[in-house]
């Protein structure tokens, strides 16, 4: 406009002052004006698409978004020229307005940061859909990095002699959580379906043709054995192997049901629970109106290792969302082998102050982690070397042990 304003004013100046022939001036520059539209036409696109994009408003900075031909990144830049997208390789791709406003574009971030997504799960037929349909709901109700609200879905999409075609529908809060979520849920699927004894099925081009079946006595079919737990524990890394059979054997199994709490907040647990089958919700807080959910358990998971090895009681409240099975290690069970070898309760110390706990504790930075691994190592020596061993369990039924493990 103020360029127009001013061709304007040098024009009337130019007729009215020095009685210059306006017309033929403007004859003769409109040849020169073609000229110079014809060899600005895709800049001069360029500057009137980012004209209407921004009057449009499609995305602002910041938003994420995919173009039709698979473009995608975050905006970091828009000018009279181009939008320039950062791309999850980290790169700024520079792209014409007019390709932008020819195109169609997704926005990722509206109307809010929330992103759905979904995963397709195929299952063998060894239990019926039903168990199978289940099993992948306690799979997203154990997912931490999901939303819970809306809530997640699990239907079915095919079906037929070989296998059970799932699709698990979710949300994640931020478009960043994406390879979170899945790489999550996809190990969920994993450990809650090995839980109950549902095979993955076999890939249509699989040379192999699986022909176990549930009853069949294998480690797959079956669910996890006690044995493969203590073995994937940090804590126990320090035990050898004829160490961990040995606790594999005298380890026992309980339940509860749907609701009950397993632990309250600051209860110390004298026995270390493995999650083998359910779901189980950690909470801070004492009221119905204050309780905040900071995480959930799956099968693998555990708890109770403060307890066991240092006498520190829980940091949250534990309750069963779902009818839950865990192995329970307790003091009576643990304290032959420390007794054994009291060197090992350095490296016990060394791995509980790193925090590497079931439901994912923050590490300890320097000088604060080395304080709280001799603080650990003083307190597992006073509970197994002062400490009568009274068997003491957590509320729970214990049930008849099964031919799980060693």
């Amino acid at each position: 406009m103020v360029g127009i304003v001013y061709t304007g004013m040098l024009l009337s100046i130019l007729a009215f002052v020095f009685a210059v022939p306006v017309g033929t001036l403007i004859a003769t520059s409109g040849v020169f004006a073609v000229m110079l539209g014809l060899a600005l036409q895709n800049t001069l696109g360029d500057v009137f698409s980012g004209i209407a994009l921004n009057l449009g408003r499609p995305y602002v900075l910041g938003n994420w978004i995919i173009l039709n031909d698979g473009t995608e990144g975050r905006v970091v830049e828009t000018n009279w020229r181009s939008t320039q997208l950062l791309t999850p390789a980290h790169n700024v791709i520079a792209l014409p307005n007019s390709l932008v406003a020819k195109i169609g574009v997704t926005n990722l971030s509206g109307p809010d940061e929330s992103h759905g997504l979904a995963v397709t799960i195929k299952m063998s037929l060894t239990k019926t859909p039903a168990v199978i349909v289940d099993t992948m709901r306690m799979v997203l109700l154990s997912c931490n990095s999901i939303l819970q609200d809306p809530s997640p879905a699990v239907a079915i999409t095919s079906l037929d002699a070989a296998a059970i075609e799932i699709e698990l529908s979710f949300r994640v809060a931020r478009l960043d959580q994406r390879i979170t979520a899945r790489n999550e849920i996809f190990d969920l699927v994993y450990r809650h379906s090995r839980s109950v004894g549902v095979l993955l099925a076999a890939p249509l081009s699989a040379s192999v043709v699986m022909t176990s079946s549930p009853g069949d006595g294998t480690a797959t079919s079956r669910g996890f054995a006690a044995i493969d737990l203590i073995k994937a524990i940090p804590i126990f890394s320090a035990l050898t192997d004829a160490e961990q059979e040995s606790l594999a054997a005298a380890i026992s199994v309980r339940s509860y049901r749907k609701g009950d709490v397993i632990a309250e907040q600051g209860e110390m647990l004298p026995s270390l629970m493995i999650v083998r089958k359910g779901v189980i919700v950690r909470q801070h807080g004492q009221g119905a109106a204050d309780t905040q959910e900071v995480g959930r358990l799956a099968p693998g998971d555990f708890f109770g290792e403060t307890g066991l090895l240092a006498g520190i009681g829980e940091t949250s409240t534990l309750r069963a969302m779902t009818p839950v099975l865990v192995y329970e290690i307790d003091q009576q069970t643990f304290a032959p082998l420390l007794l054994g070898r009291p060197e090992m309760a350095e490296d016990l110390a060394a791995i509980l102050s790193m925090g590497t706990s079931g439901y994912g504790e923050t590490r300890l930075p320097g000088q604060q982690h080395e304080s709280s691994k001799f603080a650990l190592l003083n307190a597992i020596q006073a509970v197994f070397q002062t400490t009568p061993f009274k068997h003491v369990r957590a509320p729970g039924r214990e049930v008849k042990q099964k031919d799980e493990h060693p």
